[in-house]
């Protein structure tokens, strides 16, 4: 089946409007794009930050007709705020697996795998974690996530307990057991992240020795290390709280910062933590503690 894909250029206080008239005209569905390749870092708690100049993207049925639509948006909306109409017809494809034809197999440390079904990789001495693209982010390609993978690959985890506080995918709690850990905790405001971390330790034989948790269903324990891969704001706010989960001698990960943020973090953590130095990849920073 194809599609036809209307787009246009608005700014950030029209795009929600204007997304909402394209589904009440029967689009599929609409996407946010970066119009003029902008960095959108940190949203707040509940906030969902958009471009100031951002590509609205919607998706009809061939029936539907492209010039009609157009006519009936500028009928809603001020023109000049309306620039860049484009539109195309889409053939259909199997949208997850043409994503995963660029999630290859990853190696950290010499020692960890992640790779999608059918790439598994079987190597003396190490261990592959089996992750395919599913309802929450973290499969090991984005930095934050990367610098994670390569701590937990670089250290002996054996008999250890991990607890991973934003899960998302469970990548770096199932890592750990993988790895040698003896138990892990892994804990999301999302449910469907923990939905998925449930099904990926399965894929990976884990599922025993894994606990998923809302953090208002968590009761506080202590771990041998805890990772917290989240952004820099939510880490500083959660900083005490984060610390009385690491238990003496135990050691802290924190990720999902970037290098301009990393003092800010490592001032919330200094009184409880004894860090070493920041391990950088591309803009994003780990900070590596340890409980005193």
């Amino acid at each position: 089946m194809a599609w036809h894909q209307v787009s246009v250029i608005t700014n950030e206080l029209t795009a929600p409007e204007l997304a909402d008239v394209f589904s009440d005209l029967g689009a599929v569905s609409v996407t946010f794009m970066d119009a003029e390749d902008e960095p959108v870092y940190e949203p707040g708690i509940g906030e969902t930050k958009i471009w100031s100049r951002t590509q609205v993207v919607a998706l009809y049925e061939l029936e539907a007709e492209p010039e009609l639509i157009k006519t009936l948006v500028i009928q809603r909306f001020d023109p000049i705020l309306l620039s860049s109409w484009h539109y195309e017809p889409v053939a259909d494809q199997a949208w997850e697996r043409a994503w995963m034809e660029h999630f290859k197999p990853m190696k950290f440390a010499d020692r960890l795998w992640v790779c999608p079904t059918g790439q598994e990789q079987h190597e003396a001495g190490s261990v592959c974690l089996i992750l395919d693209p599913g309802l929450a982010f973290g499969t090991g390609t984005h930095p934050t996530t990367a610098l994670c993978l390569e701590w937990l690959a670089s250290h002996d985890l054996t008999g250890k307990t991990v607890i991973d506080y934003g899960c998302g995918s469970g990548i770096l709690a199932i890592a750990a057991l993988l790895l040698g850990a003896k138990q892990a905790y892994a804990v999301d405001i999302d449910p469907q992240a923990l939905t998925a971390t449930r099904d990926n330790a399965e894929k990976n034989q884990v599922q025993d020795r894994i606990e998923c948790f809302l953090p208002n269903n968590f009761n506080p324990r202590q771990a041998d290390v805890v990772l917290a891969n989240i952004l820099a704001k939510p880490l500083i706010e959660m900083a005490s709280s984060i610390c009385s989960l690491v238990g003496n001698t135990g050691q802290l990960v924190l990720s999902g910062i970037l290098l301009e943020q990393a003092q800010s973090v490592l001032d919330a953590y200094q009184a409880e933590m004894a860090f070493g130095p920041i391990t950088q990849n591309q803009d994003w920073v780990r900070l590596d503690g340890i409980k005193p």
